[in-house]
Formats: C-alpha cells, structure tokens, sequence
C-alpha cells in the first residue's frame, strides 16, 4: 500500500495538475485521496463535513473556529486532550475507541500511513493556498436561501426544482455548517403524513449506513466503520438483533442478493475497493463460508466516497457497480487523460475522468462473476441507492453533486441512468452548465450531457432509496397511490448555511419514470442551524409493508405504517 502511495506522489508531480514547486509528500498524497474530502488544511476555504486541520498538531481538541463538534469532543477538550502527534495517532488508529461518541467514522488502520499523514498535516499552518472565489451577490442571502430550509419541513410539502430556475456560482458564500449531533429530546418522534404512525423497529444500530430485506423479511445492515453486516429479525412492530452475518470486510456498503426471487444463492457485498460474495440460504444468521472475491479492485484510488451500491439487472445476468469521486470536482487530474483523448474514452467510457479519478464517479457493469467489466455511465459525481426499477428494468442513482458552489447550487438529482449516458461531472452540472472552477477544458462535451429526472434542493445529501411495492400478503401496505413511488433518504447538509435534508422524501413516479416533483414524507430531526438528532441514511420495505429508516445519527431504524 504505502509503495503505491509513494509512487502517486511521483505521478501527481507529472500529472499536469496543480503546479507545484516539487512533488507532493505521500502524506499530502494520502490526505488529498482519503480526507479531503471532509477536510481542508487551508484556513481560506473554511469548514466542511470535518473541521478543518490546519495547525492541528498542538491545537486542543475541539477548538477549530467555525465547527459544531460532537459533546464527546467537545468535552475531550475541554478535559485538556490535545491533539500532539502522539495522540493523534492513537486517535486515527481507532477514533470511537479514543473518543466514544466522536462522529468521526473512519480509521486509519495502517501505521506507516498514519505517519505519513500525521507528518504533513503538521506542516500545515492554515496559510491560503487556493484563492477563495468572490461570491457574484453577498452572503447567504442569495438567491432562494430559504428553499429547501429545515424550518420550512413538513410532511406533505411538494417540491420542484427546475434546471431552468438555477442560481448562478456563488450567488451564496460557500458554507462550513457540519451538523452537531445533539441527543433526541425526550419525548422527540419524527413526523410523518397525517393516516401513518411512526416507532422504533430497532435501537442500537449504530452506524450501520444500508439496508436489504431477504427473502424470509430478515433485514441485513452494513456499518462500514466495523466492517461487518449485521441482521433484524422482525417481532410484530419491532425487531431484535440475531447476530453477525459476516465480519472481517473492508468498510462494506452495498448489499444484493443473487439470484432474485425466494431462493438466493449468495450475498453479493460492496467493500470500498472491491466486490465479494458470500454463500446465503434463506434463514442464515451467520455466513457458512469465507467471502468469494469476484472483483478484487474497483478503482487505483479509495479515497473520498466509499459508498459502493449494487445491483442486478432483471435477468440476473449483470451486476451494476456505483464507485462514487475521489474529490469535489476532479481539480488536480490536469486539462488532458494519459493518452488520446478518443482512446481514453474508447476504454473508459464519453466523459471519464482521469488520474485519481479513474473508474471514479461511473456506474459499472460485471457479469454476475465478475468478469466482462465495463463502464455502464459516467459522470455522475457520487451515485447512492443505485436500483434496477422492477418493472422497467431502468438503472436508477440518487446523486450527491459537487460542492463550494454556493447555498443552493448545484441540486442534487434522482435519474434514470442510460447506457453510455454522461451526466456532466466533473466539467459541468445539469447539462451544459459548465463548472466556473474548469472553465474551457472540456467544451466538446457541452451538448453530451444527460439531464437528471428529479432535482433535490442543492446539498441534501441523498443515499439510499427504494421503490415502494408492499410484498405480497403485507398487513401494513401503504394506500395504493404510493404504489410504484420512490422513497429517498436525505443525510444531511454541511456545505449550506440553512441547514437543508435530515428528512426521508417521496420522489413522485408515473409508468416507471420520475415526474420531477418530490414530497417530504418524514421530517422533524433538526433543531436549529447546529444542532440535528437523526441522519437518515437508508429505506427498505419490511416484508409487513412497513417503511423501515435507517438513522445513523440516532442508531435507530425507524418504522412507518399506516395506522
């Protein structure tokens, strides 16, 4: 690994990107592949999901100015825990353990690379060392700032987000407006349509991010921060942990069983850079033999979005993989691929970006082994909820677009996603909308761009989703207009100033196809502009045709039913 990460600092000095007056570290390497995209060492650019970690060699933990630290933090400060390199590198190597309660979700495993790390970010002063972009109208608010507010969240509120209604670039300052994790109050429920109830089906779950229903209603969740997949079992309105299915992964993700139907063979998973399956009879609560890896790399680089999604074609016969981008938008890959520009996107794919973003911000495609790679879509910056639509057979993602752009640019987007389909990413956003920031690289894609079905407002966060049929026999199936319609889960802002998502919506369908309206339909887990109680990061239908969420803010898996 380490050998690798010499080597990219050698190829980012040849790689015609930012100039640099020598090459990069591997520390700097290793930061700009797996932190930055949560974190900035330039005191310029202010906060974004994490706090920023200019002089943090020294600094008392929990005192970046700007950043709404977890109460575990906080209080780590507070009680004189300071951030020396000696401290940092326990805390890397195993942050919940170091810090209960931080909200800090990866480790670094690796001693050498946390080294490596720790030692550029002790250069790092916080000196500028990009020019921040002058906002076109001042301050936050810009153009719609209260669009898609928090405070304005209701059940029942529609919404529609149209391409030709955008804001320009940075008609709003770019905002560092992490979410503090605040307890539940006493007594807080999340609120749903006037007809449905809502309750705990399950407590304690952690961080777990995804969720799947097998075929006997057994629920499996992955929590990538412990590398394993757990299962719910389903008691009437509530369920019980029954075990580990599989431990020992690398920051799973994405779960799909194979083949369809009421007798899948195996559980195919997502690990950050590769795909395994392991062998499933329906009733398992324990995986009966060692994960089969079927690809053993996805993409040269692992940082930025790990969020892997599956899932299968109808006929069972295609796997189709979502690797989301290693940055924001592709700023250092250099004006030109590492061949011919044809050639590249002959292999690659119209649109594919390079360097550390190869095989980055793509859709995938195997045969159900593995094998026959190919690139299915391109540009799409971080596909989540990736489904195959049961009827149509459509590839449908939920997309997290760039950031830094401003408050209300650009909107996030539930689509369709065509075969040989390019949606924009990393030179443009929602068509020929072309990134100021990468201005005249690419013109020849201008008029090649796919626009999304269903814009979301601008950094909600989307992750899981799924259609909503009620299994046959369900007791708490949902009234039939939901039929056929999309539940989304929105995690949450940060790079926004009004705190926008936290909140599980209704994406509107008619025939299998999205009408470009959207509904909140569970809302009221934000307190103020600070502070948030619950993070909704997946849906799933429960084989009682309940909606089950996955909060991993509040480890909790909510359930809504028709009362």
């Amino acid at each position: 690994m380490n050998k690798n990460i010499i080597a990219a600092a050698g190829l980012l000095a040849l790689s015609g990107g930012a100039a640099a007056a020598a090459a990069p570290s591997a520390g700097q390497v290793y930061f700009e592949r797996n932190c930055a995209s949560c974190h900035t060492v330039d005191a310029g650019m202010g906060a974004r999901s994490g706090p920023g970690l200019f002089n943090v060699v020294g600094r008392k933990a929990g005192s970046a100015p700007g950043y709404n630290y977890t109460d575990a933090m906080s209080k780590a400060g507070a009680a004189g825990k300071t951030w020396t390199r000696e401290e940092l590198d326990v805390f890397l190597s195993n942050p919940s353990k170091d810090v209960p309660g931080t909200a800090m979700p990866v480790a670094v495993a690796d001693a050498k690379a946390r080294a490596m790390v720790i030692d550029y970010l002790a250069t790092q002063s916080g000196k500028a060392t990009a020019p921040a972009a002058a906002p076109a109208a001042g301050g936050n608010a810009g153009a719609g700032a209260k669009a898609g507010a928090w405070s304005e969240d209701k059940p029942g509120d529609m919404h529609h987000v149209r391409v030709d209604q955008l804001v320009a670039p940075y008609a709003s300052q770019s905002a560092g407006n992490g979410p503090k994790l605040a307890p539940r109050p006493n007594g807080a429920m999340p609120q749903v349509p006037k007809g449905f109830k809502v309750g705990e089906f399950a407590t304690d779950t952690g961080k777990a991010r995804l969720a799947v229903r097998a075929p006997n209603g057994d629920i499996f969740l992955s929590e990538a921060g412990k590398d394993e997949i757990r299962i719910l079992r389903q008691n009437g309105e509530k369920a019980q942990t029954v075990g580990v299915f599989a431990s020992g992964l690398s920051r799973p993700y994405g779960m799909v069983f194979w083949p369809s139907g009421a007798n899948p063979k195996y559980l195919y998973v997502a690990n950050v850079n590769s795909i395994v399956r392991i062998p499933y009879s329906v009733g398992d609560v324990k995986a009966k033999g060692a994960p089969e890896t079927i690809v053993d790399k996805l993409a040269d680089s692992t940082g930025g979005h790990t969020t892997r999604t599956l899932a299968f074609s109808k006929d069972d016969k295609t796997l189709y993989v979502s690797v989301g981008s290693a940055t924001n938008y592709a700023s250092d890959i250099g004006p030109k691929p590492p061949e011919p520009l044809a050639q590249w996107e002959a292999k690659h794919g119209m649109g594919a970006a390079w360097a550390e973003e190869a095989s980055r911000a793509d859709v995938l495609a195997f045969d159900a082994d593995g094998k026959n790679r190919r690139t299915f879509a391109t540009g799409l910056r971080n596909c989540v909820g990736l489904f195959v639509h049961p009827e149509t057979g459509d590839v449908f993602c939920a997309v997290n677009e760039r950031d830094e752009l401003g408050d209300n640019l650009p909107p996030d987007y539930v689509t369709r996603v065509k075969q040989g389909g390019f949606y924009g990413w990393p030179w443009y956003y929602l068509g020929a909308h072309e990134d100021p920031r990468l201005k005249g690289i690419r013109p020849d894609l201008k008029d090649k761009i796919t626009v999304p079905d269903t814009l979301i407002q601008a950094h909600s966060a989307p992750l899981g989703m799924t259609v909503y049929h009620a299994p046959a026999g369900a007791q708490h199936a949902f009234p039939k207009e939901y039929d056929g319609d999309v539940f989304l889960a929105l995690h949450g802002s940060w790079n926004r100033g009004i705190r926008t998502g936290y909140k599980v919506i209704r994406v509107f369908m008619k025939n299998g196809v999205p009408t470009g309206q959207y509904q909140d339909f569970m809302t009221g887990m934000v307190l103020s502009d600070r502070d948030v109680w619950g993070r909704p990061a997946a849906v799933t239908v429960a084989a009682d045709g309940a909606l089950l969420v996955v909060d991993d803010g509040g480890g909790v898996v909510w359930r809504i039913a028709p009362q």
